[in-house]
């Protein structure tokens, strides 16, 4: 039977996306109209969030960009917000926006000399606590200062591209055949049981991997896109970031590296699988195999590879330039030393990150909603008023748990925002403050020394100023590990879990939703509690 215009245009809306999804989405939008004409713009900007957040909690049914992105557009038409909110936040955030296109894209450039690091690792290595230990901390350092998805994204092909060595042999077929590695129809019975053992194997280091991106991601400002937009907020550069955050994130990381090692020991929650003998061989003349096709020019790249790592490194620690300068710099030195002279070649490095940069646009039209209908106004003000301590708790619980079940950057922004909002109202409480805007943007701005600026101010007031900013310094370092680490209970939290998830490897080796949750359990215990016990008693 012809398919109706009608049909048509049902099933194209939101594509592959399921009916109840879709519907959803339709129903959302109808309603939202309504409950701004019967409830109020108020209550209409809190359902909105609800609505925001269910498509991030459903990303692996739709990308949240579509759907998220309807919704936003609804928003502004509804006049929740309007265009020049979300310009401005955007624009406030271009430092963040600079760091998702460039700094992505060239560490896409370097995936080289990372995927000859951790073959190394994975084939050279033959203690299963040992190569665990490493893939876990190889990918906290990395993720510090690169890039969590890339560095995800550098595992994951290294563990595809040696599953799809063996599960080939397992099933006589060669490299050239046409092959589905979903299946095991082919596979043979004296492989299929070491088979099994090591899709568990690659299981527990992709998760290893995965868990020390957030180890490393919390430590720094480029680690995670929302650390860079909190340092934007607070006027904090590298170095200072690390040292704001590091009674916390260091605790965190010691505690995940010794849960790394007792999971593999005691064989608990998935953990505890070994590499069987004759696939460890097989890999390795793979990976010789591979080294001997590189050639000397191959060895020329991965050196070039190496030394603009290190320059990376100390452009930001250093803090030589924003850091998406940073970023194209390392785009123009790799592409140019390194031979890459087509635009064709270009182009895949950039498909990575723009997706989840333009989600990033929609967020801040979602944050606009929330500043524009101060929707967050009686939040803040039972968590502001409680005391000491127990607010930095608050706040840390109160990302946490966001975090596990929406979008840490979506979190981060949100906090950071209202949080700042709140301190420059309290700011204009002070005597002598007569522009509260302006003073908070001299006291966290990177390029003058906070010192100065308060000592410009009354004398009265200074030590009020002084403690209030490093209150607020506080805060700023909880909502920060609160988002990046109670998040790795489910992949809606990290970027990179859900990059795992939906990546070409997860099918092959079995890795789904539930068992990615269960993996992720004692990490989830072990620094979360970590982590809440170090911002009340550390900070």
């Amino acid at each position: 039977m012809p398919q109706t215009l009608s049909a048509a245009f049902g099933k194209n809306f939101l594509g592959k996306a399921p009916n109840w999804y879709k519907l959803a989405i339709l129903a959302f939008l109808i309603v939202n109209p309504i409950l701004v004409l019967t409830a109020g713009p108020f209550v209409a900007g809190w359902v909105l969030i609800g609505e925001f957040i269910f498509t991030l909690a459903m990303a692996l049914k739709c990308y949240p960009l579509p759907a998220g992105g309807l919704l936003a557009i609804e928003a502004i038409i509804l006049d929740l917000t309007n265009p020049l909110t979300v310009y401005h936040e955007a624009k406030n955030n271009f430092a963040v926006i600079l760091l998702l296109i460039f700094m992505v894209a060239g560490i896409y450039f370097m995936k080289d000399f990372l995927q000859y690091t951790f073959t190394r690792i994975l084939t050279r290595v033959r203690s299963k606590i040992v190569i665990s230990l490493m893939f876990c901390f190889a990918g906290a350092f990395l993720s510090a200062f690169l890039d969590a998805l890339t560095v995800t994204a550098v595992i994951i092909a290294v563990a595809y591209g040696f599953y799809n060595v063996y599960h080939r042999f397992a099933s006589g077929k060669t490299m050239t055949c046409e092959h589905d590695l979903c299946s095991d129809l082919t596979v043979k019975d004296a492989q299929r049981q070491d088979l099994l053992q090591f899709r568990a194997f690659l299981r527990n280091l992709m998760m290893h991997g995965a868990v020390g991106t957030a180890l490393g991601g919390v430590c720094t400002l480029v680690g995670e896109p929302q650390n860079l937009l909190i340092a934007e907020e607070m006027g904090w550069h590298f170095v200072p970031f690390f040292l704001q955050v590091a009674p916390v994130s260091m605790p965190v990381l010691a505690v995940g590296l010794l849960t790394c090692i007792l999971v593999e020991k005691l064989h608990i929650f998935g953990y505890g699988a070994q590499l069987p003998g004759n696939i460890r061989s097989h890999l390795l003349e793979t990976a010789i195999e591979m080294e001997e096709k590189r050639g000397v020019s191959g060895k020329a790249q991965l050196i070039v590879q190496g030394a603009i790592g290190v320059w990376l490194i100390l452009a930001l620690a250093f803090h030589l330039a924003e850091v998406g300068i940073i970023g194209l710099s390392v785009i123009v030195l790799l592409t140019s030393l390194n031979g890459y002279t087509d635009e064709h070649q270009f182009g895949p490095a950039f498909e990575e990150a723009l997706p989840f940069t333009a989600l990033l646009v929609v967020f801040f039209a979602i944050v606009g909603v929330i500043h524009d209908q101060h929707l967050f106004a009686p939040v803040m003000h039972v968590v502001l008023s409680m005391q000491g301590h127990l607010q930095m708790a608050a706040y840390y619980v109160a990302n946490g748990v966001l975090s596990m079940i929406s979008d840490n950057v979506f979190v981060a922004t949100v906090y950071i925002s209202e949080t700042k909002m709140h301190f420059t109202q309290l700011l204009g409480t002070f005597p002598g403050i007569t522009d509260a805007v302006a003073t908070m943007d001299k006291l966290t701005d990177p390029h003058l020394d906070r010192p100065d600026v308060i000592a410009t101010l009354p004398q009265a007031i200074q030590t009020k100023v002084a403690d209030m900013m490093h209150h607020f310094d506080m805060l700023a370092v909880a909502i920060n590990t609160g988002t990046n680490i109670p998040s790795v209970a489910t992949p809606n939290g990290q970027a990179a879990f859900l990059f795992l998830l939906t990546s070409a490897l997860a099918p092959v080796i079995r890795l789904s939703y539930g068992r990615m949750v269960v993996l992720a359990l004692p990490y989830t215990i072990t620094m979360s509690i970590t982590g809440l016990a170090a911002t009340y008693y550390f900070l």
